[in-house]
């Protein structure tokens, strides 16, 4: 029996994704978020290459795109939990996670489009070992210059700066639940305990491992968050290339999300 191939019905090029993005409101200028799944696209001329590309020629250098750039395997391994550690190698393990890089360090569950654009010309890295964002374009260094290292996606944080600068988020075939800077929203409202994690940092005269405080996040409540913008008309969408475009209002949606969590949690009720 012979073996059908799926053809490529429709390649996504460069200047049709730069199309696609102008026509969801993206233009130059604009300060933007950005997740990805470049495998939510069917077939991408170039991938991940291309995609950035598009991306800096939309926003130009008088925009600014940013990116988280988390790096999970800096992190408290007492944490874990895909996969668990066992106890008893707690120790090994802190000893033998290298320090923070921002151009070597993993990031494994990043994707192509973030490990292509944290190497291109220009992008500015935040210092933080476990949850970095990179950026490129005239507010780079203004949202990565200052983050905190406790609680790193609160009011220190590039999260915090894209709320003041009101730029937008863009999601390429990346769920809403992924959007980074809505977890500002849990800082605000009070609403999650608190945690000790743990990373590698170079010192300068080697590696330290280095206790932070910061919160128990929860990204599951961020599709109801979703729903209430929908219901607003707070969204554009459009499909490309088989991947489902998202843009929106970083502000709006940061608003929305305590809005919700105010109403919504357990912490409300002895307030």
């Amino acid at each position: 029996m012979e073996n059908k191939k799926k053809t490529v019905g429709y390649p996504v090029t460069k200047q049709s994704l730069i199309e696609t993005l102008k026509r969801i409101g993206v233009g130059s200028g604009d300060i933007i978020e950005v997740h990805s799944r470049l495998s939510a696209f069917d077939y991408v001329v170039g991938g991940a290459r291309t995609v950035v590309d598009a991306l800096m020629e939309t926003v130009t250098e008088s925009g600014t795109i940013l990116m988280p750039m988390q790096c999970c395997d800096n992190s408290e391994p007492s944490n874990w939990v895909n996969p668990p550690v066992a106890a008893s190698l707690y120790r090994e393990v802190r000893e033998s996670i290298p320090s923070f890089d921002p151009k070597t360090s993993d990031i494994p569950d990043m994707g192509a489009v973030v490990e292509n654009f944290r190497h291109r010309e220009g992008v500015v890295i935040s210092s933080h070992p476990s949850v970095s964002y990179a950026a490129w374009g005239r507010y780079a260094k203004l949202l990565c210059n200052r983050q905190s290292l406790h609680f790193p996606l609160a009011e220190e944080s590039p999260c915090a700066r894209l709320y003041e600068l009101k730029g937008n988020v863009l999601l390429l075939g990346a769920p809403f639940e992924t959007c980074t800077c809505l977890h500002l929203a849990e800082y605000r409202c009070d609403c999650r305990s608190i945690k000790i994690e743990g990373a590698c940092i170079d010192s300068g005269s080697g590696p330290v491992w280095t206790k932070y405080l910061d919160l128990n996040t929860d990204c599951s409540v961020f599709t109801k968050v979703r729903a209430l913008m929908t219901r607003k008309n707070m969204i554009r969408d459009t499909m490309h290339g088989g991947c489902h475009i998202q843009y929106f209002p970083a502000a709006q949606a940061i608003d929305e999300a305590t809005k919700y969590l105010e109403k919504s949690t357990v912490f409300e009720l002895y307030r």
